[in-house]
């Protein structure tokens, strides 16, 4: 292993942003396959959930990255516009997509909750406060969108983070890091693994998930543990790919609490410490990119695929050309939603605030 890199003096992190954009792509396959095999055993993407384990991990070390020299000098109140200008457009977009294909799903009678219930679930997922009261998702905290389970958690973090941790010594955080390490772990024995936290039923297990993997990104970030090497992209996308594809059996507690303890700090260390060039370049900034949007909208056409799967049960070419033609769709429809939404709407956000009265 080479010396320790100044984080300083890199600007940008081109490999975790393409890690970003794999772990975003995988989940999107990894839903469809949920849909299909209620064994989770049978799915080849056995780990494919763990990458929301990931995306924290990656947060935690970024928000250090990008505010530990900050926070004190721009304040809580720009700290947190800011975050909300990067994060909740989609959140809302996301939500308003949910509702459309909840109400407009021909295969379930959504409306059949009610205007009311579906009005208030559709207000509360717009600002990120659980409604898991409507039928046909399973006591999702965001039925609508339910990976915005994470973005709850993510804000939760993010407020900490500007309450305590981005004022606590870097000792202190050590400290904190073992104990949520440790708290994860118990979790994770608890319920036999780690898929736990989107649903009302077991909230109280995304609070392990988040505190663990977020606090050991900024603790790689507030360490230096980035490792310098010329491995470039292949290298953390293989060890990533690898924990995804790992298969999963019934109380492999152990195997995921290690995989999101040891495995995922590691990859951000050796992915943070390469570097890429040319086409690699632009593609791990471009699947970065991508990454948010297509996480955000790609949900309501998976629930959809589950309740047409379950009534007629395509098989073999036909229903791999489905998956297939899907997930395209929505790689393309992320990409629609991220050049005319979100960064538009990022941009003029940013723009009428810095018009706005100097802090």
């Amino acid at each position: 292993m080479s010396r320790q890199k100044t984080l300083e003096t890199k600007p940008y992190y081109d490999v975790l942003d393409g890690l970003r954009g794999t772990a975003a792509i995988v989940i999107l396959v990894y839903h469809y396959l949920e849909m299909i095999y209620l064994d989770y055993s049978d799915n080849f993407l056995g780990h494919g959930f763990l990458a929301v384990d990931f995306f924290f991990c990656l947060s935690g070390f970024v928000i250090g990255f990008a505010y530990d020299n900050r926070v004190k000098t721009i304040g809580l109140k720009n700290f947190f516009i800011n975050r909300l200008i990067r994060l909740h457009p989609l959140v809302v977009l996301g939500s308003i997509i949910g509702f459309a294909g909840f109400v407009l799903n021909p295969f379930v009678a959504g409306t059949e909750a009610g205007w009311g219930n579906l009005l208030l679930a559709l207000v509360g997922s717009m600002l990120l406060i659980p409604a898991p009261f409507l039928p046909f998702r399973g006591g999702g905290l965001f039925p609508y969108n339910t990976p915005s389970w994470s973005l709850f958690f993510e804000y939760i973090a993010n407020i900490v983070y500007a309450l305590i941790l981005c004022h606590i010594k870097k000792s202190v955080l050590l400290v904190l890091g073992c104990i949520c390490a440790g708290w994860l772990m118990y979790t994770s024995y608890k319920s036999g693994w780690l898929i736990n936290g989107w649903d009302i039923k077991t909230i109280a297990d995304g609070f392990p998930r988040v505190g663990y993997s977020f606090i050991a990104g900024l603790l790689i970030f507030r360490f230096r543990w980035v490792l310098n090497n010329k491995w470039g992209f292949m290298v953390p996308f293989i060890l990533l790919m690898g924990v995804f594809l790992y298969p999963h059996i019934d109380n492999d507690w152990l195997t995921e609490a290690i995989m999101v303890i040891v495995i995922f700090p590691l990859i951000i260390s050796i992915g943070a410490g390469a570097n890429v060039t040319g086409g690699m370049k632009k593609l791990c900034i471009f699947i970065g990119k991508l990454s948010y949007p297509l996480y955000m909208t790609h949900i309501t056409t998976v629930w959809i695929f589950g309740d047409y799967y379950r009534e007629t049960k395509p098989q073999g070419m036909e229903l791999i050309v489905l998956i297939a033609c899907l997930c395209l769709f929505n790689l393309a429809f992320a990409y629609f939603i991220m050049r005319v939404y979100d960064e538009p709407v990022r941009a003029w956000l940013t723009r009428k605030r810095n018009r706005g009265p100097r802090h």
